[in-house]
């Protein structure tokens, strides 16, 4: 079984000085030359299930870009797994986030299967990895590898991105499953103490919030008048255009041109270029419930605004370790084709082409960019990076107050939280006061950007990241 080695271009960190100040960027430069110097000689190896697709891969494009400029030998790898194996780790992942998933079992066979496929990955991972190295392996498809990298004479750390803020029935069978794997590594890393279960020994504990990278092509800059051309472009707003427009700069520093189209999976003609638009964007995973946020908007938020409300997520076949995607999908495109005419024409399901990775993150940009509102409802949430993306892009959110997402946003300063994931008339009444009142918007905006910079970029995440690997001293 072939292990992919993702290649990163090293970013200098020095690049995120304009952003900082002089005071934060000294301090940043003081802890990269510790980070080298405790870590020389050994190389840090970050293994997950995906390089596209997802918070988790664009986390770790950023962390490696940066911590490879500030001189660290980071290295990235993807473990290779089978249908069969990824719907097993789906099923653990729900539990995690406290809800039963596809109902399936998690017995001997699930045991038996998931750690084969994980031993099929060891050898190749052990090529890369020597004593004294620091291996984070990421969330459950990863965990079973521990062991084995352990022996070998490495540290290990086990970074999980989900969880539940009170622990339920569900949550405890997904780290039944998965503690024997995890009971024993030399670190574990959460976005939110309260997902840490208590067998966890708190000094072995971090809570490390994710970051975003604001000079990426998910969230670099955009002279405004080129977001609508570049949105009718792709199929997102009406008008059309015969010429790429858009440009971004890939992870490898050169610059693209936006060439694909979107795909609104059979749900009519695109939002006119002067409506306001209301945007989730995330993932087709049921947790995200965008089937909530399609009939809550259509219920309650039609009849009292102009506005109209785009679901994006990726092209179903580009997320290779999520098999509910299609599911969800689906599901959304049944609930609308039994809605209204009026309403059918005010919501829109985008799939986002995943081709190419870069290009796809540029046209995300724009989509947030673009949006009047930015909602993230959640039923569970690990941390919710497209919750401070849109703050970085001075949009107010409306989130749930679940996971991460209660970090981010502040209500009635950076948008609101919604108490209760299923109460869609609180929903539908937050997106409806913001839409009528476009001063607020602009204030809660100004404010989200502002928390943005202050508590998300990446200098403030490596650091935390440098001070965890300092616990870890050669063996």
């Amino acid at each position: 079984m072939a292990l992919q080695e993702v290649k990163v271009r090293a970013l200098a960190p020095a690049r995120l000085g304009s952003l900082l100040g002089p005071e934060r960027a000294q301090r940043f430069e003081t802890s990269a030359a510790t980070a080298r110097a405790l870590l020389e000689g050994r190389a840090v190896v970050n293994v997950n299930s995906t390089a596209t697709g997802g918070g988790v891969a664009e986390l770790l494009q950023t962390l490696h870009a940066y911590a490879r400029g500030a001189g660290v030998d980071a290295r990235w790898v993807v473990i290779e797994g089978n249908p069969r194996f990824f719907e097993i780790t789906k099923r653990i992942h729900n539990h995690l986030y406290g809800t039963p998933g596809d109902g399936g079992p998690l017995g001997a066979a699930e045991r038996r299967d998931y750690e084969e496929t994980l031993r099929r990955n060891v050898t190749g991972l052990l090529d890369l990895v020597g004593a004294d190295d620091i291996v984070v392996l990421h969330d459950p498809q990863t965990a079973a590898l521990a062991a084995a990298i352990r022996r070998a004479g490495a540290h290990v750390v086990w970074r999980c991105h989900v969880g539940i803020d009170s622990p339920n029935e569900h949550s405890e069978r997904g780290w039944e499953f998965l503690r024997p794997y995890v009971d024993d590594v030399d670190g574990y890393v959460f976005s939110c103490e309260r997902f840490a279960p208590a067998w966890v020994p708190r000094e072995h504990l971090a809570v490390i919030a994710p970051s975003i990278d604001p000079f990426s092509a998910k969230n670099e800059s955009i002279a405004p008048a080129t977001v609508a051309p570049l949105l009718q472009y792709v199929g997102m707003l009406e008008g059309g255009g015969h010429e790429p427009v858009g440009t971004f700069t890939r992870r490898d520093g050169s610059r693209g041109h936006v060439t694909r189209r979107v795909d609104l999976v059979g749900t009519g003609p695109p939002p006119p270029p002067d409506a306001p638009v209301v945007l989730q964007a995330s993932r087709w995973d049921a947790l995200k419930d965008m089937p909530g946020v399609l009939i809550g908007f259509a219920d309650q938020v039609v009849g009292r605004t102009d506005a109209h409300l785009v679901l994006a997520g990726p092209q179903t076949s580009g997320v290779t370790d999520d098999p509910e995607a299609n599911k969800v999908l689906d599901e959304c495109v049944a609930l609308w084709r039994k809605l209204p005419k009026p309403a059918q024409r005010r919501i829109h399901l985008a799939c986002v082409p995943m081709a190419d990775p870069d290009e796809a993150a540029a046209i995300v940009n724009v989509l947030q960019r673009h949006a009047t509102v930015v909602v993230q409802k959640s039923l569970a949430e690990g941390f919710g990076l497209t919750v401070v993306e849109a703050m970085w892009k001075s949009r107010p959110v409306i989130g749930t107050a679940v996971g991460g997402i209660v970090d981010q946003i502040v209500t009635g300063e950076t948008g609101f939280l919604l108490d209760d994931a299923h109460d869609l008339e609180r929903y539908a009444h937050s997106v409806c006061s913001l839409l009528g009142n476009p001063m607020e918007c602009d204030r809660m905006g100004t404010n989200g950007r502002q928390r943005a910079e202050q508590k998300f970029l990446g200098d403030r995440h490596l650091e935390e990241w440098a001070h965890l690997f300092a616990r870890l001293r050669p063996r």
